[in-house]
C-alpha cells in the first residue's frame, strides 16, 4: 500500500498548499497575527508530506514494484543502482514531483531564514510562494500522478531512456530546477510588495539573495546540462539552440537584468517598477519553459512526451500566473516611486543599457523559439529558426555588452564625467586590439572571430582588473572588497573567459570523418589518432562495441581513447558514448560511427578543440560570484522603513 500512500501524501500536501496560499493572506490583510504565524508551520509541514511522497516513489524505484505504472516504464531489474535513484526524475511525472520538493524546500528556507522579517511581510510572501505550490500540486494529483498503478503488473519493466544512463542526469535537472523554481521567490517578495503596496529598497534587499542564489543554480545546471551534450551526443558541440536550451536560457538571461536592476533599486531607488517587472518576468519565463517541454507542442531530445491534456492545464496555470501578476503590477505599478534622478553618464545608465540589452536578447530568443509554433498553428506552413538566426543575433546584441562590462563598476552613481573611466580603460583598450590583432596573425589556424575572442576576453579581464586595483588603493581597508564586490568581480572575470572560450573553440576547432582500418593513423592538427579495433564489452545493462584509439603528438603516446556503441538489452535501442581526452588548452574527442565493412573497418568522427573548456570554467566563475554575493552582511541587516540607499 506504499504507493497509496504516496498519493495520500500528495493529496494531503495539495490540502495544505490551498491553506498556506490562504490562511496567511486573509491574516495579513485583516492584521491577525495568530493567521499569519501559520505561515512557517504551514510551509514546513508541506515539505513534509511532499518529500514523504517522493521518498516513497524512490523506494519503488528501488523495490522493482512494476504495480506501479510509472515504475514499469522507466526502469528494469538491470538498471545499476544509482539510475535507480535518477530514473525517479527522468520522466515528466517524477520530474514533475521534483520540481514541487524543490519547490516546498525554497518554501520552507524562506520561512527558515527570514525570522528578521516583518511578520507580515512574510505572510504575503509564503502565501504567494503557495498558490505557487498549489498550481504544480493540482497538476501533480489531477494530471501527472507518478503512483498509478499497473493491474496485473509486468513481470519486468521497460527500461530508463538510454540517453539519461549518464552521471550527468545525477546533477543536472536537480540543478536546473533549483535555478527555475528560485525565482519563485523573487517573484512571491514583488507580488507581496505589490499587494502591500509598499514598493521600497527593503522587499529588493530582501529579495537579492535569493535571486542570485537561483541565478547561480540556474547556471550551473545550464553549464553541466552543456557539457553533458557535448560528451554524451557525439556531435561535438556545446550549444545547438535548441527550443528546450532556448527555454532554459531566457530566464537565465531575465534573470541577469534582474539582479542588476535590485542593485540599482536597493542602493538607488530607482527602477522599481522595472525591478518588479523583471521578477514577474524571469517567473513567468521558467513557467513557459516547463508548458514547452511538457506541453508536447515541440520536437526535442530535452523534451518530455505528454499529452494535449498536461499542455492546456499547465498553459492555463501560466495564463493565471502571468495574467494576475501583470493585471496586480498595472493597477499598483504607477504608484511606485521614481527613485532619486541620474544623469546621462552614470552607473544608472549603464545598468539601464545592460538591463535592455539582456532582456532584448531574451525576447528575441522568444520570438524565435515561439514564432514557428505559431506559424504551424495558424497555418502559414512549417518554419524552422535554427543556429543563424540566433547566433547572429545574439552576437549582434552582447557586443555592445561586453564593451560596457568594463565601465559600469568604475563610473559613480548619480553623475559621472565620461572622460574619466575612458581615461582609466584606455590603455586596456589599446592592449586588447594589440592582442586581437596578434591572435588574428599569429594563432595558429586563427580567424576575426579568433581575434574578437581574445580582445574581448582582455578587454573584460583587464577592465575587471583595473576595478579591482582602484579599489585597492583608493578605499579603506574594510570596505575594500565586500562579498557583493568580490562576487561581482568573480563574475565579471567569469563573462571574460567564457567569451575567450566560445569564440576561441568556434573558430579553431576542427574535425574529420573517416572511414578507419586497425592500425590506420590520421593527422589532425599534430596529433595523431591511431585506430586499434573494436571489440565487443558486457556492460551491466548493455553490450557495448567499445573502440580503442591511440593518440599520439611528435611520437609520444598521451591518450588511450575508447568511444562506444551500446545496444541496451531492455530496448534494443543504440547509444553513441563518445571519448573524450581533456584538458584546459584542448579536448580530444572521438565518436565511433557504423561499420564500414565486415573486416573490422568503422566510421570514425575526430575532433580537436581548442579552450573549449574556458566555455564551462567561465560559467563556474559566473556562478561563484553570485553565491559570494549572497555572503554580504548588509543583506542581514534591517532597512529603515522608506530607504532607498
Amino acid at each position: 500500500m506504499l504507493p497509496e500512500l504516496g498519493f495520500t501524501s500528495l493529496a494531503l500536501a495539495l490540502m495544505l498548499s490551498l491553506l498556506l496560499s490562504v490562511l496567511p493572506l486573509v491574516g495579513a490583510h485583516r492584521g491577525q497575527s495568530a493567521w499569519m504565524a501559520t505561515a512557517r508551520p504551514l510551509s514546513y509541514a508541506l515539505l513534509l508530506v511532499v518529500a514523504v511522497s517522493y521518498a516513497l516513489l524512490t523506494w519503488a524505484f528501488l523495490q522493482h514494484d512494476f504495480s506501479v505504472a510509472y515504475v514499469a516504464q522507466n526502469s528494469n531489474t538491470l538498471l545499476p543502482l544509482a539510475y535507480q535513484f535518477t530514473a525517479v526524475w527522468g520522466a515528466h511525472e517524477g520530474s514533475l514531483l521534483l520540481w514541487v520538493l524543490i519547490l516546498c524546500a525554497w518554501i520552507a528556507a524562506v520561512g527558515v531564514f527570514s525570522k528578521a522579517l516583518p511578520e507580515a511581510v512574510v505572510a504575503r510572501v509564503l502565501a504567494v510562494m503557495g498558490m505557487v505550490a498549489l498550481g504544480f500540486l493540482a497538476f501533480t494529483v489531477f494530471t501527472s500522478n507518478p503512483f498509478e498503478r499497473l493491474l496485473p503488473a509486468p513481470p519486468e519493466g521497460r527500461d530508463m531512456n538510454p540517453l539519461l544512463q549518464d552521471p550527468g542526469m545525477i546533477f543536472h535537472p536537480p540543478l536546473l530546477y533549483m535555478g527555475y523554481v528560485g525565482f519563485a521567490v523573487a517573484f512571491a517578495f514583488a507580488v507581496a510588495a505589490l499587494i502591500d503596496g509598499k514598493v521600497d529598497a527593503q522587499w529588493v534587499r530582501w529579495s537579492r539573495p535569493w535571486t542570485n542564489v537561483a541565478w547561480a543554480f540556474l547556471t550551473l545546471g545550464i553549464a553541466l546540462g552543456s557539457f553533458w551534450a557535448y560528451y554524451e551526443l557525439g556531435w561535438g558541440g556545446w550549444w545547438f539552440w535548441d527550443p528546450v536550451e532556448n527555454a532554459s536560457f531566457m530566464p537565465w538571461l531575465v534573470g541577469a537584468a534582474l539582479l542588476h536592476s535590485q542593485a540599482v533599486t536597493e542602493k538607488r531607488g530607482s527602477f522599481s517598477g522595472w525591478t518588479l517587472l523583471l521578477a514577474i518576468a524571469a517567473f513567468s519565463l521558467s513557467l513557459l519553459g516547463t508548458f514547452l517541454v511538457r506541453s508536447g507542442v515541440l520536437t526535442s531530445v530535452h523534451a518530455f512526451a505528454s499529452d494535449p491534456e498536461r499542455g492546456m492545464f499547465i498553459l492555463a496555470f501560466l495564463v493565471l500566473v502571468i495574467g494576475g501578476s501583470l493585471l496586480l503590477y498595472a493597477l499598483r505599478a504607477p504608484k511606485v516611486e521614481a527613485g532619486k534622478p541620474f544623469a546621462a553618464a552614470s552607473r544608472e545608465t549603464l545598468l539601464l543599457a545592460n538591463n535592455l540589452l539582456l532582456t532584448a536578447s531574451a525576447l528575441m530568443i522568444l520570438l524565435g523559439t515561439l514564432y514557428p509554433l505559431l506559424a504551424d498553428a495558424l497555418d502559414l506552413g512549417k518554419i524552422s529558426v535554427g543556429p543563424p538566426y540566433f547566433g547572429l543575433l545574439f552576437i549582434l546584441l552582447m557586443i555592445p555588452l561586453v564593451l560596457l562590462v568594463p565601465f559600469g563598476p568604475l563610473s559613480r552613481w548619480q553623475r559621472e564625467d565620461p572622460s574619466q573611466p575612458l581615461r582609466w580603460l584606455a590603455p586596456w583598450a589599446v592592449l586588447a586590439a594589440v592582442l586581437g590583432l596578434v591572435a588574428f596573425f599569429a594563432w595558429p589556424h586563427g580567424t576575426a572571430k579568433t581575434a574578437f575572442g581574445i580582445a574581448g576576453a582582455v578587454w573584460v579581464l583587464a577592465g575587471t582588473a583595473r576595478f579591482a586595483w582602484q579599489r585597492l588603493k583608493s578605499t579603506s581597508k574594510g570596505a575594500r572588497f565586500t562579498a557583493e564586490m568580490t562576487g561581482m568581480l568573480l563574475a565579471h572575470a567569469g563573462i571574460g573567459i567564457f567569451v575567450a572560450g566560445v569564440f576561441i573553440t568556434e573558430s579553431t576547432s576542427i574535425e574529420r570523418d573517416v572511414a578507419a582500418r586497425p592500425g590506420q593513423v590520421f593527422e589532425l592538427r599534430g596529433y595523431d589518432f591511431e585506430f586499434r579495433g573494436v571489440e565487443k564489452r558486457q556492460g551491466p545493462n548493455f553490450i557495448a562495441d567499445h573502440g580503442t584509439v591511440v593518440v599520439s603528438r611528435d611520437g609520444r603516446q598521451i591518450a588511450v581513447m575508447h568511444p562506444e556503441k551500446r545496444a541496451y538489452m531492455a530496448g534494443g535501442q543504440v547509444m553513441t558514448e563518445a571519448a573524450l581526452d581533456g584538458g584546459l588548452s584542448r579536448d580530444l574527442y572521438v565518436a565511433l560511427g557504423e561499420p564500414t565493412d565486415r573486416d573490422g573497418g568503422w566510421a570514425l568522427r575526430l575532433y580537436v578543440k581548442p579552450w573549449i573548456r574556458l566555455i564551462w570554467l567561465g560559467s563556474l566563475f559566473m556562478a561563484a560570484g553570485a553565491f559570494v554575493v549572497v555572503a554580504d552582511r548588509r543583506f542581514r541587516r534591517p532597512v529603515a522603513a522608506g530607504a532607498a540607499a
